[in-house]
């Protein structure tokens, strides 16, 4: 057997991580394998979660909420998730369009007429949240002041031209799509509430989720992990399976790739987990939540919605084959081959979450991970607080899948031997 890759980083509990939660009969294996994260895979803090047909069958935390202080991460623990956020973000439109506010496959012009400037009176909103609308980059720097006027930010979005023709290409919109999917909950919603409000209220709340986008000044920092991150350019100088090609292109400041995932500009990803930047609704990268709160949200959308009013036509289009750009899945931010379809990303080469295809979630810079799977009724979510170096497929996020999967099978081929 080869010896663990060395990591980059500081030590972590390693060896002597204090395992905390419980684990239904069946699914011990997911409690060794977050065991061998710490062990193996340098784990600093981390919580795992998973429901199954509605219930919860894991919920596990362990190791340090702060690297500096060594403060154990604890039951109420919050993590910043990056783009995680994404899936949790587009719960939003799931609900709105169970309302009838929303329709996928009308122009986003038709409820924000100003979107229309610059050639994309035509774009829709499947293209919009399926990262095909070409509108991955802004061309004006955006920083905290800017981002918190969210008027502001709708004239910027607004007056954006389009990359390349919408629905012919895909590229990650790793910031943008979520400021344009903030706006267009403002527009359909009939109290006009920002997307942060509009989750607290119509999603967190019904499902009792520990999670926000845009943190409440009153959520303590003793409640949310210290993220550990090394600087962007040291990235380069370690291994890593991120796309030579986007690491390449992310050098070019001019760039697409440069300027979609550089703007809001920043040194690490870290930097986005401080006081000026917690409180803004980041709806593609801000969030800040805990796994159960992650696999909660998810488990109720693989088991139908039905606490959040989504109805089976919402449900069948989340798990509706992706419609595809033209031009085919290369993904020209990520420079990978990438499948993404109302908000989600779907199964695909760089991410897989498992063996049926209808299964649909997102992932975040650094390692986190949350999905539902509609076939088994599993939702699984993954905070931890020590970025790792893969572009979706974290090493330690795929082995807590991996684990849940063996032990639904077994726990399947169990109940057949029985029967």
């Amino acid at each position: 057997m080869s010896a663990p890759r060395k990591s980059p980083y500081a030590g972590g509990p390693g060896a002597d991580v204090v395992l905390h939660g419980t684990v239904g009969p069946g699914f011990e294996e997911v409690r060794e394998e977050l065991r061998r994260n710490f062990t193996e895979r340098g784990e600093l803090g981390a919580s795992c979660a998973v429901y199954l047909r509605g219930q919860k069958v894991v919920d596990l935390w362990g190791g340090w909420k702060d690297a500096s202080t060594r403060e154990p991460w604890e039951e109420d623990t919050c993590a910043l998730v990056f783009s995680t956020t994404k899936g949790m973000a587009a719960i939003t439109a799931a609900v709105a369009h169970s309302r009838g506010w929303l329709d996928y496959d009308a122009p986003v012009a038709s409820y924000w007429p100003e979107f229309a400037q610059a050639g994309k009176s035509r774009i829709t909103v499947r293209q919009l949240l399926a990262h095909q609308a070409g509108l991955p980059a802004l061309d004006e720097a955006m920083e905290p002041v800017k981002l918190a006027d969210l008027d502001y930010l709708a004239k910027v979005l607004a007056r954006q031209a389009p990359a390349w023709e919408p629905g012919t290409r895909h590229g990650y919109h790793s910031f943008t799509i979520g400021w344009y999917l903030g706006e267009l909950i403002r527009r359909v919603d009939p109290r006009h509430r920002s997307l942060g409000r509009f989750f607290q209220e119509e999603v967190a709340a019904p499902l009792g989720l520990h999670f926000h986008i845009g943190l409440p000044r009153d959520v303590p920092d003793s409640r949310v992990a210290r993220l550990q991150a090394i600087p962007s350019l040291q990235v380069l100088f370690h291994e890593h399976s991120l796309p030579t090609r986007m690491m390449l292109a992310f050098l070019w400041p001019r760039s697409l790739t440069a300027r979609a995932l550089g703007n809001p500009r920043s040194r690490r990803l870290s930097d986005f987990d401080t006081p000026e930047y917690r409180p803004l609704e980041l709806p593609a990268a801000g969030g800040i939540g805990q796994a159960r709160a992650v696999a909660r949200a998810y488990g109720s959308l693989a088991t139908g919605g039905h606490e959040l009013g989504l109805t089976p036509a919402t449900l069948a289009a989340l798990t509706a084959p992706p419609v595809l750009p033209t031009r085919g899945t290369y993904d020209v931010v990520l420079k990978a081959h990438t499948t993404f379809s109302l908000g989600y990303t779907r199964p695909c080469p760089t991410l897989d979450f498992g063996p049926n295809p209808r299964a649909f979630g997102t992932s975040g810079a650094g390692g986190s991970l949350g999905f539902a799977d509609p076939d088994a009724q599993l939702g699984f979510g993954y905070v931890m607080n020590r970025s790792g170096l893969h572009l979706m497929s974290d090493p330690r996020a795929r082995a807590l899948r991996d684990a849940v999967y063996r032990c639904l099978a077994r726990l399947s081929g169990s109940a057949s031997r029985a029967a």
